[in-house]
């Protein structure tokens, strides 16, 4: 159980490396959130079998996941239709 909760640990923290550090693209930064929502997902389903709780909690953390993936795609839509591009650093409007 140790091993599993290290490499979820680990997959965390990786996603949030390349979250900090690719910056420079949108879509790299979703997926690295999306990345991120998964792990702690799975983290929070490991800490629930591991005490018998419910799942019911782990079903409103998926929900809100997809629409917060919904959102970022939307928004990577139309931040794409009105630059051209996904480089964060050509948005001049936004910074």
């Amino acid at each position: 159980m140790f091993m599993y909760m290290c490499v979820l640990v680990t997959m965390f923290f990786s996603g949030l490396f390349v979250y900090v550090c690719k910056y420079k693209h949108f879509l790299i930064m979703l997926l690295s959130l999306e990345f991120i929502v998964l792990s702690l997902y799975m983290i929070l389903m490991l800490y629930f079998s591991l005490y018998l709780y419910e799942y019911f909690m782990g079903m409103v953390f998926l929900s809100m996941s997809v629409c917060e993936g919904v959102l970022g795609l939307s928004l990577l839509v139309s931040v794409i239709r009105s630059h051209g591009s996904d480089m964060i650093l050509s948005f001049d409007s936004l910074w």
